[in-house]
């Protein structure tokens, strides 16, 4: 498995951007698809965004369309997530993942985590 630290969260206003990052170790990400999640207190985890292992398809949840943006960096297995626009209903804990295929939009086939990061929105 792959270690995976997220980092970059934070308060910050609404409108405003934050970018996280997600670092691996372990193992290359090269080849496998990784993916934003994020969590609402008391809430089930729900995907935020996907990138295939080569960053040629991406999928984002319609409440972040157009707002985020994920990107990767394979020859440094960096993974990140840029966030414009913010809204209050955008803050939540936000996870990365490494699955264990080259594309899954499936959180069961999300086998390594880390250890989340919290973003707040404040209106």
């Amino acid at each position: 498995q792959v270690q995976l630290v997220e980092s970059g969260g934070g308060l910050v206003q609404a409108g405003g951007s934050l970018r996280l990052s997600c670092a691996a170790s372990g193992r290359t990400l090269t080849g496998y698809a990784i993916g934003w999640f994020r969590q609402y207190a008391g809430k089930e985890r729900e995907i935020v965004a996907v990138t295939s292992w080569n960053t040629g398809r991406t999928y984002y949840v319609d409440s972040v369309q157009g707002r985020f943006t994920i990107s990767r960096d394979n020859g440094k297995n960096m993974v990140y997530l840029q966030m414009s626009s913010l809204k209050p209903e955008d803050t939540a804990v936000y996870y990365c993942a490494s699955s264990r295929s080259w594309w899954s939009r499936a959180e069961a086939d999300y086998d390594s985590w880390g250890q989340g990061t919290q973003v707040t929105v404040s209106s």
